[in-house]
């Protein structure tokens, strides 16, 4: 589950969606992703039409690297891109995979090398943006991102603006911008209220910022849904109760956080008594 500390929302709609993860911001959070993968093996490298289209062929390279990443076959992956971008170079979308696939191995330059070649190919896409803007996050260059999330926002055929209010506001916590963080979330949840990592992601800003009923409403929604909670999300619970003083609570919560995951960095964060940390 994404959260302030990596899931912002993905999709792999046209495969150019962040594969990058949200972390929570919470002490003891483990990080989760959010992504859709195929579940078929990929289908041969080409079909034989393609085989005599260059658009075709490059077309067919980067949906199988678009599969392979997904799976976390990154080295696969390039090879499926580099294919894909010697048949065209000009494709953006293999540029901009090309830009995850080498974040996720932690290759900062050629990384932000790609997401500009992208840019440069298609300006103003919003999935680009959005993608450019966490990897701008996760540097820790946080004014960059917000130039970033915001210009992704502000395209009119966008139709993805939770999923960048999400990471916006994840990233405005790290920065320590509580306000702007709880402003951007809250916005996200409104959007789309059914995506738990928003919720969980409000409820830890919220908690930092000690208001701890409407902390408690947004991560009690994703406590009452069993295929939705986990050992991250009864640990925030049973800190906001800590916070509001509420004994029964912290050790209820504990109590379900003990009996369904025993080995949990949450549960022995608990039986330590670390909530503040």
């Amino acid at each position: 589950m994404p959260s302030l500390s990596s899931r912002p929302p993905t999709s792999t709609t046209g495969c150019t969606a962040l594969l990058v993860a949200l972390l929570l911001l919470g002490a003891g959070c483990t990080t989760t992703t959010v992504q859709q993968t195929p579940r078929e093996e990929p289908a041969p490298s080409a079909t034989p039409d393609a085989q005599g289209d260059p658009d075709r062929r490059a077309r067919a390279r980067y949906e199988l690297a678009a599969a392979y990443l997904g799976r976390g076959q990154t080295e696969t992956a390039l090879e499926e891109i580099r294919a894909a971008l010697a048949a065209k170079p000009d494709l953006w979308e293999a540029w901009n995979l090309r830009a995850l696939a080498m974040a996720s191995l932690g290759q900062v330059p050629e990384a932000e090398a790609s997401f500009r070649r992208a840019l440069q190919l298609k300006p103003n896409d919003p999935d680009v943006l959005h993608n450019h803007g966490w990897f701008l996050c996760q540097s820790q260059r946080y004014a960059e991102a917000e130039q970033q999330f915001a210009q992704a926002l502000a395209q009119p055929q966008y139709r993805q603006p939770s999923r960048t209010l999400l990471a916006q506001g994840v990233c405005q916590a790290r920065n320590g911008r509580w306000d702007d963080a709880e402003r951007s979330l809250y916005r996200s949840y409104e959007l789309d209220p059914s995506n738990p990592a928003t919720a969980v992601n409000l409820s830890e800003v919220l908690l930092r910022r000690n208001e701890l009923e409407r902390a408690r409403f947004y991560i009690g929604r994703v406590n009452a849904q069993a295929e939705q909670s986990n050992a991250q999300t009864l640990w925030l619970a049973a800190r906001i109760e800590r916070r509001a003083g509420n004994g029964p609570a912290v050790q209820d919560f504990g109590r379900r956080l003990l009996d369904r995951y025993p080995q949990s960095r949450e549960a022995l964060a608990y039986q330590q008594g670390r909530f503040d940390e």
